[in-house]
C-alpha cells in the first residue's frame, strides 16, 4: 500500500510539479491550496506525511504545524516546510514549531524524495522491541510510549528515536554528526543545527520530573545521556 502525502501549496504550478514529483516515485497525493482547505483534509485516514507552505491564505504553514503538534491523532504526522526562506532563524522557527525537516525553495526532486524517504524512515519503529527503563523514565518501543515516573509523555517521532538511541546508548558521547547518522539516517541534507533543536524539544518533554538532566551537553564533542 502506498504511503499518502497532503501537498498544502497556494502555488498551482507548484503543488502540480509536486504532485507530479511524488506520483512518480510511488506516493499518493492529496492537494490542499490554503489553510483552511488543508485543515479540512487532515482527517481520517490521516496521511502518513505534509508537505507543508510556509506562505498560505489564510493563515501561516508555521500555525498550521504548531496546531498539528498539540492534538493527539495529528501530532505524530511527520510535516516538511517548504518555502523561499532560507535564513537560519526561519529555519529554527519551522522546527520549534513542530516541523520534522525543512526545504528551501528551488529544490530538485530528488533532494525532495531523499528527504520526505528520510523522515520517513525515522518515524517506522525501531526494531528493537525491548522496553528501557533507567531512573524512572521508561520507553517502550512496541506500544511507542515513554512514561516519567509512570506520567505519560508526549514525543513527536524525532523525540522518541532520539530518545531510545540515547536511552539504549547511555554514559557515552556523540557528536551531531553521529547522532545525525544514528537517528536521522545518512541524509546528507539534514544540518547539524536541528539536531539542537530536536535535542531542546526532548529536554522540555521529560522536564517535570528533572529526567532532562540526563541528557548532557558535552561542550565541544556533543551529547551524553546519563545519570551521573
Amino acid at each position: 500500500m502506498s504511503r499518502t502525502v497532503l501537498v498544502v501549496e497556494d502555488e498551482a504550478p507548484i503543488r502540480e510539479m509536486l504532485k507530479l514529483v511524488l506520483d512518480q516515485a510511488g506516493f499518493s497525493v492529496i492537494e490542499a491550496e490554503d489553510y483552511d482547505i488543508a485543515k479540512e483534509k487532515i482527517c481520517e485516514p490521516y496521511p502518513d506525511l505534509i508537505l507543508l507552505d510556509w506562505m498560505l491564505p489564510g493563515g501561516s504553514g508555521v500555525q498550521l504545524a504548531k496546531s498539528l503538534k498539540q492534538h493527539e491523532f495529528t501530532r505524530e504526522i511527520p510535516v516538511i516546510m517548504l518555502t523561499a526562506r532560507g535564513e537560519e532563524d526561519d529555519k529554527i522557527r519551522g522546527l520549534d514549531a513542530g516541523a520534522d525537516d525543512y526545504i528551501t525553495k528551488p529544490f530538485s526532486p530528488k533532494e525532495l524524495i531523499a528527504r520526505i524517504k528520510a523522515v520517513m524512515r525515522r518515524v517506522t519503529p525501531t526494531s528493537n522491541e525491548t522496553p528501557i527503563e533507567i531512573n524512572g523514565l521508561t520507553l517502550e518501543p512496541v506500544a511507542h510510549r515513554v512514561t516519567a515516573n509512570e506520567e505519560p509523555v508526549d514525543l513527536g517521532p524525532t523525540e522518541f528515536k532520539l530518545l531510545h538511541f540515547f536511552m539504549s546508548h547511555p554514559e557515552r558521547v556523540y557528536s551531531r554528526e553521529v547522532l545525525l547518522d544514528k537517528v536521522w539516517g545518512t541524509n546528507v541534507y539534514v544540518e547539524d543545527r536541528t539536531v539542537d533543536v530536536h535535542i531542546r524539544r526532548l529536554r522540555k518533554a521529560i522536564s517535570k520530573h528533572h529526567h532532562d538532566a540526563m541528557i548532557q551537553t558535552v561542550r565541544g564533542a556533543g551529547y551524553r545521556f546519563s545519570v551521573k
